[in-house]
C-alpha cells in the first residue's frame, strides 16, 4: 500500500509528481505510465478482439445478467471486470456510478431531467438516456455543480 501525499502550491510554480519507493518494480511502473498518460485505460472485448479504450471514449458502463457491458459511441464491448472492480479502476476520472448496475460519464451528459420518485433521466451525447437512481442524485448533483 501506498501513502499519499498531496501538497497544494501556487499557480505560477510548476506542477511536480515525485514517486518515493524502495524499489522500482513493475507496481511501480504502472503507477507512472499512468499518470503519464493521464487516462485510465480499460480493455474491452468485440467479436474476439481486445480494444483499449479511454474514459473519453466510453458512454456508460452496463452490468447486466452477471455480465459487463462498456458502451462507446458505435460499439459495444465486453469486460471481464464485475462493475464494482472498474469503478475503482475508473476513480478520479469523470465516471460516475449512477445506479446499481450503471456508472455514466459525467463528460457524456448533454441535460437531465426529473423523473418519476426523485429518479433523473440524463440524456447523453449520443442520444441515449440513462437514469440516475434516486439514491445517486445529490451526488451527482454535487459533481455536477447544480
Amino acid at each position: 500500500m501506498f501513502k499519499i501525499s498531496i501538497t497544494q502550491i501556487d499557480k505560477r510554480l510548476e506542477e511536480e509528481v515525485v514517486v518515493k519507493c524502495h524499489e522500482i518494480d513493475d507496481e511501480v511502473l504502472s503507477l507512472v505510465q499512468k499518470l503519464k498518460t493521464n487516462e485510465n485505460i480499460i480493455l474491452g472485448s468485440k467479436d474476439n478482439e481486445m480494444f483499449r479504450l479511454t474514459v473519453r471514449d466510453i458512454f456508460y458502463i452496463e452490468s447486466v445478467d452477471n455480465k459487463t457491458f462498456i458502451y462507446g459511441k458505435d460499439n459495444v464491448y465486453q469486460s471481464k471486470l464485475k462493475l464494482y472492480e472498474l469503478e475503482e479502476q475508473l476513480g478520479g476520472t469523470k465516471m460516475f456510478r449512477c445506479s446499481k448496475a450503471m456508472i455514466v460519464n459525467l463528460g457524456k451528459i448533454r441535460s437531465v431531467a426529473p423523473s418519476v420518485n426523485g429518479k433523473l433521466d440524463a440524456k447523453l451525447a449520443n442520444g441515449e438516456t440513462v437514469v440516475i437512481s434516486r439514491q445517486y442524485v445529490q451526488a451527482l448533483k454535487k459533481r455536477l455543480g447544480m
